[in-house]
């Protein structure tokens, strides 16, 4: 009797401990992306890109081409199932591999491609999307930069991109498409509880001096702040 009493007072323990675990990574989401870190006003507006949100998982929306930079000579119309060179906008997201190609819809998640995301297990990877236009709204929000500004997203950028031994991009092979006009490209850095899609989003915003979270594993964080008058 005495130790099933002390079993049960070490599951009640540890059911406790859990749930505070989980309230104070809540709690603190909640608070550290209501903090914000103010944006520097660019002299000039020479560059237009978009933050964009599906209600989970963000994205950065930048020009396939201006004058500093191409990224359709590394992330190939080609690579898509249906090219198309007239699009003209090109989404870009990081995360977990294994939930961008394993769970193309909530239907398909599980809990083993939950729980390596969760803690790091698995590898991760660029989401890249072409598209022609960009729709604003609630869910997307335009950002003009000066080309000092775009350089340094850029560069943030290029840095998660995992290379071949030539410096090129690898392009995953897959037919989890989400879409004809997007794939998949080897990433560095590891998925977590504390770096997200969204982290990674947000860091981006930093890195070219727009406002952001201080810190924030969703996008509600981020939209926060450019959606509030």
């Amino acid at each position: 009797m005495k130790i099933i009493k002390k079993a049960l007072k070490i599951i009640i323990y540890f059911i406790l401990i859990i749930f505070l675990l989980i309230s104070i990574y809540i709690l603190s989401a909640f608070v550290l992306s209501r903090v914000e870190i103010k944006g520097k006003t660019a002299l000039t507006n020479d560059v237009t890109i978009y933050i964009m949100t599906n209600g989970v998982h963000t994205d950065i929306v930048v020009p396939v081409k201006n004058a500093q930079i191409d990224w359709s000579k590394e992330i190939k119309y080609e690579n898509t199932v249906r090219p198309d060179i007239t699009k003209k906008y090109l989404a870009l997201g990081w995360g977990d591999k294994g939930f961008y190609l394993e769970t193309p819809t909530w239907a398909d998640l599980k809990f083993c491609t939950a729980f390596k995301a969760a803690f790091g297990i698995n590898t991760t990877a660029i989401h890249a999307t072409f598209y022609s236009a960009v729709n604003e709204g609630k869910s997307c929000k335009r950002i003009c930069l000066s080309k000092k500004q775009y350089c340094c997203l850029i560069n943030f950028i290029q840095k998660s991109f995992k290379k071949d031994v030539n410096g090129h991009y690898q392009n995953i092979r897959t037919r989890a498409y989400y879409s004809e006009s997007d794939a998949f490209y080897e990433a560095v850095g590891r998925y977590n509880l504390f770096y997200t899609c969204n982290t990674w989003t947000n860091n981006g915003l930093k890195a070219c001096g727009q406002k952001a979270c201080l810190w924030t594993p969703y996008d509600k964080g981020i939209f926060y702040h450019y959606n509030k008058k």
